[in-house]
């Protein structure tokens, strides 16, 4: 059986998340299906009663697609409630090269990243130096609070 995996992040602004998650993951945004102007006009082909469609939903992509075929779909789902405790999921972001590669190097890396991912408007929630176990990272938070590590 084939099968494809989809991750679903639910959050209030598809278009705040799908522009920094398409920059901190190197994803694009998904355009609509072939002969479709957009994404709502794609669902209203399809049979998708327009009172199931929020205002504006589907006018913009609302999900972002791996340019080199590899990595999962993610799909910014809207929903009308705020995030309301920690995400027990988070991505890392594994920028860093591995353990092989030298810990200032690695740490260059990281700060390189986590400075991008700022002016795309993450927040640094703490970082993690411990230079005696050779570990460095950053615990981040997207635009709508949703935590994850650049490592």
């Amino acid at each position: 059986m084939e099968m494809t995996v989809q991750l679903t992040i639910d959050c209030s602004d598809p278009q705040r998340m799908v522009t920094f998650w398409a920059e901190a993951l190197g994803y694009v945004p998904e355009p609509p299906p072939g002969g479709h102007a957009t994404w709502r006009a794609y669902w209203a082909a399809m049979g998708v009663p327009e009172a199931e469609l929020p205002a504006g939903a589907g006018d913009v992509p609302e999900s972002i697609i791996d340019p080199a075929g590899r990595g999962p779909r993610v799909w910014f789902q809207q929903v009308p409630e705020p995030k309301a405790a920690k995400n027990r999921w988070h991505f890392d972001l594994k920028v860093g090269g591995g353990r092989d590669v030298l810990l200032d190097v690695r740490t260059q890396r990281v700060k390189a990243t986590v400075e991008r991912l700022v002016k795309a408007g993450a927040t640094v929630l703490r970082i993690k130096d411990e230079p005696d176990m050779g570990f460095y990272a950053t615990a981040m938070q997207d635009p709508e609070g949703n935590e994850f590590d650049v490592v």
